[in-house]
């Protein structure tokens, strides 16, 4: 069958399920009450500190076909997943489902557990290096599940995923499992993704190498959550934190971009007092800010709240008071750790409070502006940044379809050609974000805005800006790199990729 934007998708999917198809951004409404929780209960002689992981498997009774969590606040840091799954695969345990909020090259160690039968399933909502191309080639026993950050939130909440045991790597803990990142050899900042696992888990078990006296304040997941703590001698190197671009980008190109992006938003009307404003990490995206930054200096605009995964460059924004508050679901940076730990107006979010459609409001509904990227892009606006146009998985949407959706203006920034490769396309290899959640796509050659935005159209044709349709932009880019064949995929579904109200956007193809 044909979703709404057209994707063909199985009415089932083998190792999935039945599908519910894609019916638009606002349409599945049908909200869920939230899952029942399997509650426990201490008296006041009982203990929480552990030994070992493997006294704490045995006090869970993990077993096979269990689904298991991990957070990746430490990213391509991490130690505490590869750690866990080490100590599972002693047991000879098969068939787990790895319920990670996201997957990096870190975790390589995974192939040789999802080639053993070990782990059969993966949901995540990013999924990079080598698991991902484990992925692509079809090693994994049953379709992969790729979420966004707030349907990830939604998914545990209503029952859809269900968490057995949950590892929360926790940077600083006390003897009773009061936990938090602001401190500790592995201080990584907010715990934003670690929330709905230790709150909705049937069994929580902190893992930390900092323990400090009870009780462990400020308090980012509590103690009522949490059934065991083991003390390891690292659970990882702040350094990865830093896994990508956080540096301004220094490329002319990247930099005209920018300059263009900044138009558009002036021109929309939203950047004034009380704006709120989100961005990535990329360099073309942190230019974008800068942009901004001058903007707002120039005319003393003052700011309400940026938010999302925070970086230095954002902090330095709020420490010159152009914005007021911070919403932080991840620290991006050792430059945003510090100031989470030292600033109360720095704010944790967790991943449903982030994006979650289905609660009672989230923090990306109140969002002016946000600026993302694209690996491609179709006419209708539609966005893929979840596979490489080789149909490799490379990534996720993260909260990309998130913050698309809530915004009141979605810009995306990105270079024409990307290797050689156009970033526009009749068809994109796979959609994650839908087109109707895009209004400008801005590129060193010119400006799309969707046709969906009127408005828009009327307010940017009194500018400068190099105003185009999308179909005038597809043309210059096959000017210059051709037009690109179609690839070859295979039939086998290798990954499922649902939207954030859990509707199936689209599927990814064994490459």
């Amino acid at each position: 069958m044909n979703n709404y934007i057209e994707r063909d998708i199985p009415e089932y999917i083998e190792g999935y399920g039945s599908v519910v198809p894609f019916s638009g951004a606002y349409q599945n409404l049908v909200v869920k009450r939230k899952t029942s929780v399997k509650e426990s209960s201490i008296g006041p002689e009982d203990k929480k500190i552990l030994e070992s992981i493997d006294e704490a498997l045995d006090k869970v009774d993990i077993k096979d076909g269990m689904t298991i969590s991990f957070h990746h606040h430490l990213r391509n840091g991490d130690k505490v997943f590869n750690m866990v799954l080490e100590r599972i695969a002693k047991r000879g345990i098969k068939d787990l489902t790895v319920a990670a909020s996201a997957i990096f090259p870190v975790h390589a160690p995974l192939v040789e557990y999802i080639k053993e039968g070990i782990v059969t399933k993966i949901i995540a909502s990013y999924i990079s290096g080598p698991v991902a191309k484990c992925i692509s080639e079809g090693s994994l026993k049953k379709p992969a599940i790729m979420q966004t950050h707030g349907g990830r939130g939604r998914a545990i909440e209503s029952g859809d995923v269900k968490i057995d045991v949950a590892f929360i790597a926790a940077p600083t803990s006390d003897d009773y499992g009061n936990i938090n990142g602001l401190n500790g050899k592995a201080a990584c900042g907010a715990l934003g993704y670690a929330i709905a696992d230790a709150e909705y888990a049937d069994r929580v078990i902190a893992i930390t190498d900092t323990i400090v006296p009870y009780p462990n304040c400020p308090i980012e997941i509590s103690q009522i959550y949490v059934d065991y703590v083991v003390v390891v001698d690292s659970i990882g190197d702040p350094e990865g934190i830093v896994s990508g671009t956080t540096k301004i980008t220094k490329d002319p190109v990247g930099l005209k971009i920018a300059k263009m992006a900044s138009g558009v938003m002036e021109a929309s009307g939203l950047v004034k007092d009380g704006m709120s404003f989100q961005t990535g990490a990329g360099g073309i995206s942190l230019a974008v800010a800068q942009e901004l930054k001058d903007i707002m200096i120039r005319d003393n605009i003052k700011g309400s709240f940026a938010s999302g995964g925070i970086t230095g460059y954002i902090v330095d924004m709020f420490r010159e008071g152009l914005f007021q508050y911070l919403f932080d679901v991840q620290c991006f940076d050792l430059k945003a750790v510090e100031s989470y730990s030292t600033s109360h107006k720095h704010q944790r979010m967790s991943a449903s409070m982030y994006g979650n459609p289905h609660n009672k409001g989230s923090v990306v509904n109140k969002l002016d502006i946000v600026i993302l990227g694209a690996t491609e892009i179709d006419t209708n606006f539609n966005v893929n940044v979840t596979t490489a146009s080789d149909g490799t998985i490379m990534g996720g949407s993260g909260g990309h379809s998130d913050t698309a959706a809530g915004a009141k203006l979605t810009i995306i920034v990105s270079n024409l050609m990307k290797a050689r490769l156009p970033l526009i396309r009749d068809k994109i290899t796979t959609v994650n974000t839908p087109g109707e959640t895009i209004d400008v796509l801005v590129t060193e050659r010119g400006i799309a805005i969707n046709p969906r935005r009127q408005d828009l159209i009327e307010k940017l044709k009194g500018t400068n800006l190099p105003i185009m349709t999308i179909e005038n932009l597809k043309d210059i880019c096959e000017d210059l790199t051709g037009k690109p064949k179609d690839i070859e995929l295979k039939e086998d579904i290798v990954a499922v990729v649902e939207y954030r109200d859990g509707t199936v956007i689209d599927v990814i193809r064994k490459s």
